[in-house]
């Protein structure tokens, strides 16, 4: 499924499933709407799955890996040759995903979508990292779309292998650098409202990270109505291939989490590619890089968790799941009204 026929099939949520698991949910002996974001949660993956009979028994974890060329201008603390021992950790149940992706039953999934050297993951490498964006485009746009199309077929594949829900992460040394690019391009913001720390740059790499953003963005002018425009200019292969699996997830039925703020850029970059998309995907958490709220408002998406986290790499979105399960428990195992010969709540007029 290339990108425009993954547009062309998505269409509105089922109605019929979420009129269906609301009769359930206000068939169950709890006060009316007493679970909140749980209940609504549940509502909308009958609508993404089109069934009642929700349930999540196989999770996955996919996490976009790539670098990204502005990392030579200085703008984070880390070297890239980071990326490659971080992403390749995640194979092992010692890198944090991994143990949370454990720790809740589902699955990790690390694609190489573009580090700078070989590496052991998932290869779908679109190219070995990008360009340095404060000298020239990122990418073309014909890379884009190609990472774009790697996040639907990865959507693709694991759905054949049954699973039934996708959190998203990356992992990419700079990757703050171009999210913050991207947003500050697509929401008209100032590049310092929305440029944090990142993996934590001192006051002086913070002010450098915000003076290459600007830099980027005055000499490519990307055009903030061409989302393809946007990402080959200032983007990274870990957002453009992240926005793929959000949509994706809306063109075959899979519910997708957002996880921190780069996942939500992407998620953003989805949306404003085919606003329909946005009915697919659940927000895990509000993290601590100053634009994620600003992005979460933007979409219309309102976050589970308030943890202060921003570890990245998809943890967020997993820490999700539990909740969900609980959620669906609930959902499919608690007496009702009728079986304990209790007056149904009404809601108030």
């Amino acid at each position: 499924m290339n990108l425009q026929e993954a547009v062309k099939a998505i269409k509105p949520l089922n109605k019929k499933s979420m009129e269906q698991a609301e009769k359930r949910w206000y068939s169950i002996a709890i006060p009316l709407h007493s679970l909140g974001k749980l209940q609504d949660a549940v509502t909308q993956i009958a609508g993404i799955t089109g069934t009642d009979n929700v349930h999540l028994n196989k999770k996955a974890l996919v996490v976009m890996c790539a670098d990204n060329g502005v990392v030579a201008e200085g703008i984070a603390q880390s070297t890239q040759e980071v990326t490659l021992i971080i992403s390749e950790n995640f194979l092992k149940e010692k890198a944090t995903a991994s143990i949370m992706c454990k720790t809740v039953g589902a699955e990790i999934f690390p694609v190489d979508i573009g580090i700078a050297v070989d590496s052991k993951l998932i290869n779908r490498k679109v190219m070995y990292g990008t360009r340095n964006m404060a000298k020239e485009p990122a990418m073309t746009r014909e890379e884009v779309v190609q990472a774009i199309e790697v996040g639907i077929a990865m959507v693709a594949e694991l759905k054949e292998k049954g699973y039934e829900i996708i959190a998203t992460g990356e992992m990419g040394i700079g990757n703050t650098t171009t999210s913050s690019a991207i947003t500050s391009v697509l929401l008209t913001e100032s590049v310092e409202k929305v440029t944090g720390r990142g993996a934590g740059l001192s006051s002086e790499g913070l002010e450098r990270k915000i003076i290459t953003i600007k830099k980027a963005i005055a000499l490519h002018k990307p055009n903030k109505e061409d989302v393809i425009d946007v990402l080959s200019k200032v983007g990274g292969l870990d957002v453009a291939g992240m926005m793929g699996v959000f949509l994706g997830g809306a063109a075959l039925g899979v519910p997708v989490v957002i996880d921190g703020f780069i996942s939500g850029v992407a998620a953003l970059c989805a949306v404003r590619y085919c606003p329909r998309a946005k009915d697919y995907m659940l927000a895990s958490h509000l993290s601590q890089e100053p634009a994620s709220e600003i992005v979460l408002k933007a979409l219309g998406i309102p976050g589970f968790l308030t943890c202060d986290m921003r570890l990245g790499e998809g943890t967020g979105a997993v820490t999700l799941y539990p909740i969900l399960d609980i959620a669906i428990a609930v959902y499919n195992g608690m007496s009702t009204f009728e079986d304990n010969s209790m007056e149904e709540y009404v809601p108030y007029t």
